[in-house]
């Protein structure tokens, strides 16, 4: 069984100490588990559980950040887009622009549940609780030619897929 390093950083070794010790003298002579749950309990942590999330937590962030820092997000474009939205979030107007119908499809995709089956109709019916001009077809369409969606062969079943958007970059 391969071994992942777990690091473990104590703010204040004397504190740590003072806990870890008490522990040891309740307990006696602790198992392994015991022991991994003490040194977790005296860093600050729930148990050794919580200890290795947040260790894997880190490493993923780490690996991310390795990966070249995250696209930022081009401002004028989504200015763009929210014009496109009345004050309680829904669209009222399709853009003409395609990189603008794009990100207002991304924001209508939040609105439709995670992880659920819907017919056609389901879908256009939530389709126009989003928007106000009356074409949810056009917005399935695009949805699932963009993969937000999918959709079987016979049109009986939509699924909303989990995707994460890709930031563009401003130019």
């Amino acid at each position: 069984m391969t071994r992942t390093p777990i690091p473990l950083t104590v703010p204040d070794l004397s504190s740590f100490a003072r806990h870890l010790g008490a522990g040891i003298k309740e307990r006696g002579a602790p198992s392994h588990l015991e022991l991994l749950n003490l040194l977790a309990r005296a860093a600050g942590l729930r148990n050794y559980q919580h200890l290795r999330a947040i260790g894997a937590a880190q490493a993923r962030m780490e690996a991310r950040m390795e990966a070249g820092p995250p696209a930022q997000a081009d401002h004028a474009l989504v200015e763009r887009a929210l014009r496109c939205f009345d004050a309680g979030g829904r669209l009222v107007h399709w853009p003409a622009r395609r990189q603008v119908q794009v990100l207002c499809l991304w924001a209508l995709w939040a609105g439709l549940p995670a992880g659920e089956s819907l017919g056609e109709r389901q879908v256009s019916l939530r389709l126009n609780g989003l928007h106000g001009f009356g074409d949810a077809a056009l917005l399935r369409r695009d949805m699932c030619g963009l993969g937000l969606l999918t959709r079987s062969p016979g049109g009986l079943d939509y699924r909303r897929q989990e995707l994460a958007p890709r930031p563009r970059r401003a130019s």
